[in-house]
C-alpha cells in the first residue's frame, strides 16, 4: 500500500486530497479500481477489499475532501457532489488511464453514477453499495442524527463504541474491523482528545436535503455500464421497491441481516464483488 495527494480546485483556493494505492506484485490489469467511502468515513474502509483485490488489480482509495487525511475545504458551502466529481476527476487523470472500475458506497456511489451517466465516462463498471437513483427523505433524516456531528472521546475506545453504535446497520462485524474503523477513523484534538477524522461543516446541508425525497432517476436512466447494486436487506435508504426497478438493466445482490450499508469488510461480500468484477 502506497499513500499519495492530488491537488483539487475550490472556489476557494487549492485543497489536498489523499488516497492510498494498492498494487500488486506483477503487471497490474491496465483498469484500475476506485474505491469511495460514505458521507462520514474514508478510504481505509476498504483495506480489506482492496487487499484482495490487488492480487491482481490496482485499487485506489481516496480520502473525499473534509475527510480522512484529505483537506477541509476554506469555504464549507462548497461541500457538494460538483466538487466531488471534479476532485475524483482529477484522480482519474492522475492515474493515467482511459477507463476504471468503480466501488461506491453510498455517498461515493452517487459520485460513480454521477459520473457514469456523463458521455464519453471513463468509469466501465460500476458497483453501487446500497444506493440508488431514489433516496427518502425520512432515511435523510436519519442521518443528520450523526452526520455533521462533532463528539470528542478520551479514547479510542470510546471511540469505538460510538461507531459499533451508530454503524450497527453495517452489520455483524469481527472486533478487529471496529478497531480498524476507530484506528483510521479519528482525528487527534490539540487538548489531547479524539475526534472524528472529518470537518463536521460536511453536514450543514444535509438538513434541508432532508426535507424532501431525492429522485435521481434521469442520471441513473442515463448509465450504460454494467452495474451490480448491492442491498442491505434492512436498509431504508435503498429501498426493496427501488432495488426491484433497478434490476430491470443491473445485477442486484441483497445482503442479510445488514442495514445501511454492507461494511464490504465481510469475507463473503469481498468475493462478492472481486467475482463480479472479474466476470465482467
Amino acid at each position: 500500500m502506497r499513500r499519495g495527494r492530488l491537488l483539487g480546485l475550490s472556489p476557494s483556493g487549492f485543497h489536498r486530497i489523499a488516497y492510498v494505492r494498492w498494487l500488486p506484485d506483477g503487471d497490474p490489469k491496465p483498469h484500475p479500481v476506485i474505491c469511495v467511502h460514505g458521507m462520514t468515513r474514508n478510504g481505509r474502509d476498504f483495506d480489506r477489499l482492496a487487499a484482495a483485490l490487488s492480487v491482481d488489480r490496482q485499487v485506489v482509495c481516496p480520502d473525499v475532501v473534509g475527510r480522512g487525511s484529505s483537506d477541509w475545504l476554506a469555504d464549507p458551502s462548497g461541500y457538494g457532489y460538483g466538487q466531488y466529481c471534479a476532485d475524483l476527476t482529477a484522480l482519474i487523470a492522475r492515474l493515467g488511464v482511459e477507463y476504471v472500475d468503480w466501488i461506491g458506497t453510498s455517498m461515493g456511489g452517487l459520485i460513480g453514477m454521477m459520473l457514469a451517466a456523463q458521455a464519453n465516462s471513463p468509469i466501465r463498471r460500476l458497483v453501487l453499495n446500497d444506493v440508488g437513483p431514489f433516496i427518502p427523505a425520512a432515511a435523510m433524516r436519519r442521518l443528520t442524527g450523526y452526520v455533521g456531528k462533532d463528539p470528542v472521546f478520551d479514547d479510542l475506545a470510546g471511540l469505538e463504541a460510538y461507531l459499533r453504535q451508530i454503524h450497527a446497520p453495517f452489520g455483524t462485524l469481527d472486533d478487529a474491523a471496529w478497531r480498524h474503523l476507530a484506528a483510521h477513523g479519528h482525528r487527534r484534538l490539540s487538548d489531547g482528545h479524539i475526534g472524528l477524522a472529518y470537518d463536521p461543516a460536511i453536514g450543514r446541508g444535509l438538513a434541508a436535503a432532508a426535507s424532501v425525497d431525492i429522485d435521481l432517476s434521469t442520471l441513473w436512466q442515463a448509465v450504460q455500464c454494467p452495474v451490480l447494486v448491492l442491498r442491505g436487506a434492512e436498509s431504508d435508504l435503498l429501498l426493496a421497491e427501488t432495488a426491484r426497478i433497478m434490476a430491470a438493466k443491473a445485477n442486484v445482490v441483497e445482503i442479510p441481516s445488514v442495514g445501511h450499508a454492507p461494511s464490504l469488510m465481510v469475507p463473503t461480500q469481498i468475493d462478492l464483488v472481486r467475482s463480479w468484477l472479474s466476470d465482467n
